[in-house]
């Protein structure tokens, strides 16, 4: 008869924007084997797959404060600032971010425009 291992079935982290896909460990503010650590906000977590250290994790993405979709940290795909939120939100409300965060969005564009000619 096989063993079984005590392991639990892995879930998958798909980015509803970029389809990023991966394994994650955790979902929450307070990763696994790390001490003291709280997450700003609920995250896909996923241990770092290059370190030794037990501590070392990757925060993989979360789901957008407004619509729910679930996102990756990547800056194509969400911000966060004070929560997460997919960039289709952050466009359609950026008058309501500070200034600040529009600028540095304003600056990102140009980039993204002039390689697409």
């Amino acid at each position: 008869m096989e063993q079984t291992t005590s392991l639990t079935p892995q879930k998958t982290f798909t980015c509803q924007l970029c389809d990023l896909s991966s394994p994650f460990t955790y979902y929450g503010q307070k990763p696994p084997n790390t001490r003291a650590i709280v997450l700003l906000e609920e995250c896909f977590v996923t241990q770092d797959p290059f370190s030794p250290d037990k501590e070392k994790f990757l925060v993989l993405g979360s789901t957008c404060s407004l619509c729910s979709t679930c996102v990756c940290v990547g800056p194509d795909c969400s911000l966060f600032y004070t929560k997460r939120f997919c960039m289709q939100c952050v466009n359609k409300h950026l008058k309501q971010f500070p200034l600040q965060i529009q600028a540095e969005l304003a600056k990102k564009k140009p980039s993204s425009k002039s390689a697409a000619s």
